[in-house]
């Protein structure tokens, strides 16, 4: 191995770990603001991998690419999905009218 593949090799260990790190330790009322973000991210990823895969830089590159546009595709619906579902548990449901207030209404 080069030298600059380790070092590649070394920041992207560090990256995880950091990465890691950084995401346990988020307490759960900023779950929701976090994958709003983390869909922005994947939004650029995406556009990234559009242009790769329309650049016609080769056979390779147009398969990588499209496998990216897949990729990023499915996790930024995902992303949203969950997102959804996590707002949804912070919705309050139409107040239900009273036993009392719906035979009032009613004579």
């Amino acid at each position: 191995m080069t030298t600059t593949t380790l070092i590649q090799l070394y920041v992207f260990v560090l990256a995880g770990f950091v990465g890691y790190q950084t995401i346990s330790r988020i307490p759960p009322l900023l779950h929701t603001p976090l994958m709003a973000a983390t869909n922005a991210i994947s939004g650029i990823s995406l556009v990234a991998s559009l242009v790769l895969a329309g650049a016609h830089l080769g056979v390779v590159a147009t398969a990588l690419g499209a496998i990216a546009v897949a990729c990023a595709s499915a996790n930024i619906v995902g992303g949203f999905l969950i997102t959804d579902r996590m707002l949804g548990m912070f919705r309050h449901e139409a107040a239900a009218p009273k036993e009392g207030a719906s035979r009032a209404a009613q004579s």
